[in-house]
């Protein structure tokens, strides 16, 4: 019979959980409250590597342009699963996040009024608010703290050498070059880079169980990336 331990999930809050698997396998929600590890240190909650989707509602951005190439956004949304969270799963209702998105967004212009726009990046948290409390996690100068570090993290990857990438595919030339994310790096090998072809950005690829994987682009484009990457590596 499984027994219980209490540990501190992500959001610093004491919860029970599981110390053995139970035999259902469809109980996501052990699975979620789980205690976990990662580079040695425990948290609960969504595993490394799994994913949400989301679908957002006509949401209200606005921008302000500062200098030639700066602009001020602004912006606010209701954002729905597109499935449904595992009974008793997650978070209570009323917890909250405050994160910083470093992103590239890619628009092109449709139509006199209308713009397509495909937006790929990290998010990184910089604090949390239990729902029965009224205070965030880390104050204002923590938060800048852990913020400038995640900065100086991302300027060192950048200004290490990528990856080069050049390869044929359905006979067109493709040469770019792949920026590891340090943080999914281990012993001399990363499981996800940012990748940039022909002088535009795709996105993030990540190294997974089931094979390489790019949102938004070709599978077979995809592995051929991959592949890539794969033989720097070896």
């Amino acid at each position: 019979m499984a027994t219980k331990k209490k540990v501190v999930n992500e959001n610093e809050d004491e919860v029970d959980v599981q110390e053995k698997e139970p035999k259902s396998k469809k109980d996501l929600s052990v699975s979620y409250n789980k205690f976990k590890t990662y580079h040695g240190k425990q948290y609960t909650g969504m595993q490394i590597g799994r994913s949400h989707h989301w679908y957002y509602d006509q949401g209200d951005w606005k921008e302000t342009k500062i200098t030639p190439d700066l602009w001020e956004v602004s912006y606010a949304v209701t954002k729905r699963r597109a499935g449904r969270a595992p009974e008793n799963s997650g978070v209570p209702v009323g917890t909250g996040y405050q994160w910083y998105i470093i992103a590239h967004q890619k628009v092109t212009k449709l139509t006199a009024n209308d713009y397509s726009t495909d937006l790929t990046g990290l998010k990184f948290k910089l604090a949390h608010k239990r729902a029965d409390k009224n205070k965030w996690s880390a104050k204002a100068p923590t938060q800048r703290k852990h913020l400038i570090e995640f900065l100086k993290g991302i300027i060192e990857q950048l200004e290490k050498e990528p990856i080069p990438l050049e390869f044929e595919y359905k006979g067109a030339t493709y040469k770019g070059e792949a920026i590891p994310i340090a943080e999914t790096c281990a012993e001399d090998v990363c499981y996800e880079a940012d990748v940039t072809l022909n002088d535009e950005n795709l996105g993030i690829i990540r190294c997974t169980k089931s094979g390489w994987k790019l949102d938004r682009s070709d599978q077979e484009l995809t592995e051929k990336i991959g592949n890539e990457i794969f033989l720097y590596f070896e």
